[in-house]
């Protein structure tokens, strides 16, 4: 932690010396100073609150878009071959079609209002879900696989103990992937056509020439994305907790709590 905080303390230590000295003009790049005060004047005037709300329903709708249309698909692609191969070219190309040169037909599409932002996150997001989700669904354990098939395990039981578990971690990854391009999809889409949101402002105050507010406002969208990124990584620690060596010890002594609870309240129940 030290290290990453020394070296952010460098960067705005020779930010603020690059402006001092004249290297850059503060036209282009705003004093770190101008940037905090900006960033306090959005919120003490209550104004950026609309705007953030819009940006962060857009991204959380189009990641939840995203994951569902993602994780299925790979669930219905995994289970099929010749559905996996008829899939799997088209979620390519939709990954390297670019989303900026279709953004204005979807907005056409589906209007000026949240769903074609929504629409937009959502597909900036599908691929790595998609890809992630079906990637681990088709590499399980040989060993537990091999044993499942000699016991005979029927195939919804084979996916709920097998394929999931051994899946979930890629699954993950792709969820903190998807979530992080959700919000550039919702920034891009804001930014190409809205009259809210955080890309609607970084837009007006670079065009009014207002660095340090638009400066702030980026700060603010890196804010956000650390904390939704966090919040996926958090969710990933509670999930897949076999993946994290601090997180069996815990585990086990939750676990450990509740078999003593409940082996009381027998024992009282039993000798009142």
């Amino acid at each position: 932690m030290v290290a990453p905080v020394g070296l952010f303390v460098v960067i705005v230590v020779l930010w603020d010396l690059a402006n001092t000295q004249g290297w850059i003009s503060d036209l282009i790049l705003p004093r770190p100073g101008e940037v905090v005060v900006a960033i306090y004047e959005h919120f003490a005037d209550a104004l950026i609150w609309p705007h953030l709300g819009a940006t962060l329903f857009e991204t959380l709708a189009g990641f939840a878009l995203a994951a569902v249309l993602g994780v299925g698909l790979a669930i219905a692609a995994g289970a099929s071959r010749p559905l996996r191969q008829m899939i799997y070219p088209y979620a390519v190309t939709l990954q390297v079609l670019p989303m900026l040169s279709i953004a204005p037909i979807l907005i056409s599409a589906f209007g000026f209002g949240y769903t074609s932002k929504i629409v937009i996150a959502g597909l900036i997001a599908f691929f790595p879900i998609f890809v992630n989700a079906l990637t681990g669904l088709l590499t399980p354990d040989p060993d537990a696989e091999e044993l499942f098939r000699s016991l005979r395990v029927g195939r919804r039981r084979t996916f709920t103990a097998l394929l999931l578990p051994t899946a979930a971690p890629m699954i993950f990854a792709g969820l903190r992937i998807g979530l992080t391009l959700a919000l550039a999809g919702a920034v891009v889409a804001e930014i190409v056509s809205s009259q809210e949101g955080l890309g609607f402002l970084v837009q007006r105050h670079s065009a009014q020439l207002n660095q340090d507010d638009a400066f702030a406002v980026v700060l603010i969208l890196t804010a956000m994305g650390l904390l939704l990124y966090g919040a996926i990584n958090r969710a990933d620690h509670t999930v897949v907790f076999w993946r994290h060596a601090a997180g069996l010890p815990a585990m086990t002594r939750r676990r450990e709590k509740r078999v003593l609870r409940r082996l009381t309240t027998a024992r009282q129940k039993r000798f009142p």
